[in-house]
């Protein structure tokens, strides 16, 4: 059997792409140190004997017994509410916890893909933002440490890529919803929905206006793996183009939550991207990818899970 190897693999994303890999005939192992994964996003693979979670923290020294074939480094604190809260691990995980991983990925002749993120654009003047593009990051601000660790990953990972000959892939990735995100996470969809459903005011920071791309968890699945099995070493964009005001979206979720709450709007957080759009030419020219799950129907299936969460 081919053995694939997923860190933070019981997150959001994670747990998502376990599934795919069990369903399509390969051992899986997942580690995940739990400080925002949640076993519950993979307690039904428990029972399937080609499924092995490993409790572990990726920045310490790891050691996985037999061959791999591939590893997925999606091992992150991944939403705005978290990197604040972990700076330190988060800068940790994208520096020590990459270069481990990588070491690993080198020692067993496995192909490495790692997960980064569009932050690595920062607040853009480039609009819609393609690969070429270099970003606008504040290294000092509160997301630095996100957006930081990110750039740092991908630099390591073309250092090991080019010094080694690795086989490595890298995907950029925009902003994703659906099953599996965490109500508190603080991201846009998942804490409008919370607050749809709670009867809650939704908050709106700054007056709307800001964009962002959401892509329905299944398409940025496809998207990955299309990646990962592809011959191109450089960074890919996987996210949906479709640009939509937080606004809109707020709007939105109300009508399909059927929610009366009302909307109020709070001061913008420091460096919060003003726009955020993928440009997914490359994508679409190399692997004849693009999203299917149009927002209404993945919003339907997101707030169907949600109400099983939020009570």
């Amino acid at each position: 059997m081919p053995r694939v190897l997923i860190t933070g693999g019981a997150g959001f994303l994670g747990s998502h792409l376990c599934d795919h890999f069990i369903d399509r005939g390969y051992d899986v192992i997942c580690i995940d140190n739990l400080i925002t994964g949640n076993c519950d996003n993979i307690a039904h693979l428990f029972g399937n004997s080609r499924f092995r979670f490993i409790h572990h923290d990726v920045t310490e020294y790891l050691y996985v017994a037999g061959p791999l074939d591939h590893i997925l480094h999606f091992a992150s604190p991944a939403s705005p509410i978290d990197y604040l809260e972990l700076p330190i691990q988060t800068l940790k995980v994208g520096a020590l916890g990459t270069h481990k991983v990588l070491g690993l990925a080198k020692d067993k002749g496995a192909r490495f893909l790692l997960a980064s993120t569009s932050e690595v654009y920062g607040d853009p003047l480039i609009h819609p933002q393609p690969e070429s593009y270099w970003g606008n990051v504040n290294p000092i601000g509160p997301r630095g440490v996100y957006d930081e660790a990110k750039r740092f990953a991908e630099a390591l990972v073309m250092a090991y890529h080019r010094v080694h000959k690795m086989d490595t892939r890298i995907v950029r990735i925009f902003n994703t919803y659906g099953p599996r995100m965490r109500p508190n996470d603080g991201r846009v969809v998942s804490n409008f929905i919370t607050q749809a459903l709670e009867g809650k005011p939704l908050t709106v920071y700054g007056d709307g206006s800001q964009t962002r791309s959401f892509c329905y968890a299944d398409d940025l699945v496809d998207g990955i793996t299309g990646l990962l099995f592809s011959n191109e070493s450089e960074p890919v964009n996987i996210g949906n183009p479709n640009e939509m005001t937080v606004l809109e979206l707020a709007r939105l979720v109300k009508e399909f939550v059927k929610s009366k709450s009302e909307i109020v709007m709070k001061p913008l957080p420091e460096d919060d991207p003003k726009v955020r759009q993928p440009d997914i030419s490359r994508a679409r020219r190399i692997l004849g990818w693009e999203p299917r799950v149009n927002l209404r129907e993945g919003l339907a299936k997101t707030v169907e899970y949600f109400r099983t969460k939020v009570h």
